[in-house]
């Protein structure tokens, strides 16, 4: 079924996106280290609950989680790390990355609607709205 691929797709995304921002968290420097190092740290603990909220939608509807390492890696979307050092780096890729986990769940949203499956789609709803809530917020931080 296709929304229950969409959602291990998500669940990968959200796993691979919490390992790069514990990466972020430890190797972040310069002048705004605490207020980065503090924030990364929050938003690995929010991917952290998504990825368990996500995995427990998809057993709710006789889904089965991708849950290893290979796994995720072979189904998501989102790319690992690129090696970011500079503080400015690591914050563009993170939007860029929220960027792309927000279009995937509105593709997701609509499935959800289309299946009438208004759980689903509730909870990617106000997962898309955090994530507005975040690029704003970090596209702030880069002053653009």
């Amino acid at each position: 079924m296709e929304l229950q691929a969409q959602l291990n797709q998500q669940i990968a995304n959200w796993n691979v996106l919490y390992t790069k921002l514990h990466r972020f968290h430890w190797y972040v420097k310069g002048p705004l280290f605490f207020t980065l190092h503090a924030k990364f740290e929050e938003l690995y603990n929010e991917s952290g609950l998504v990825v368990d909220q996500l995995a427990e939608r998809l057993l709710a509807i006789g889904g089965q989680p991708v849950a290893t390492m290979k796994e995720y890696l072979e189904t998501a979307t989102l790319i690992e790390t690129n090696n970011e050092t500079k503080a400015s780096e690591m914050v563009s890729a993170l939007v860029a990355d929220y960027k792309q986990i927000k279009d995937e769940l509105s593709s997701l949203a609509n499935l959800a609607e289309e299946n009438h499956d208004i759980i689903t789609n509730d909870m990617v709803t106000g997962l898309i709205e955090s994530l507005d809530t975040h690029i704003w917020m970090l596209t702030a931080y880069l002053g653009e």
